[in-house]
């Protein structure tokens, strides 16, 4: 049987699984932020800069999450979609584990300059 309503809501999913990826990564990128600038003896500017770092991962990952609600809407394949939806996974863990760890060079490049 042919259901337009299951055809118009045939990718649905991928919207709701990033955006709970998305929530996933913001909690793991603050997480791994706020330890490994307190084990490196963060100071004061350290942590207001884990703030703007916090920030610019939420505007970019609003983005991200507009990006697949226009994808939903769109007429791409399922394949297409969720070839898509494996690569922008794989990108957003990657910026969220890896940014994380750009804290340990600045910390410690910080502490050589500033005591």
């Amino acid at each position: 049987m042919f259901d337009s309503h299951a055809i118009g809501s045939r990718n649905v999913g991928f919207a709701k699984r990033i955006s709970t990826h998305l929530a996933a990564a913001l909690v793991t990128f603050c997480l791994l932020q706020i330890f490994i600038v307190a084990k490196m003896g963060g100071s004061l500017v350290l942590h207001l800069g884990i703030i703007v770092a916090i920030g610019g991962f939420a505007v970019a990952a609003r983005g991200l999450e507009r990006r697949w609600q226009m994808l939903d809407r769109s007429d791409l394949s399922h394949s297409g979609l969720a070839l898509r939806f494996r690569r922008d996974l794989l990108q957003l863990w990657v910026a969220s584990l890896v940014g994380a760890m750009l804290w340990i060079p600045v910390a410690i490049i910080f502490r050589f300059l500033f005591g």
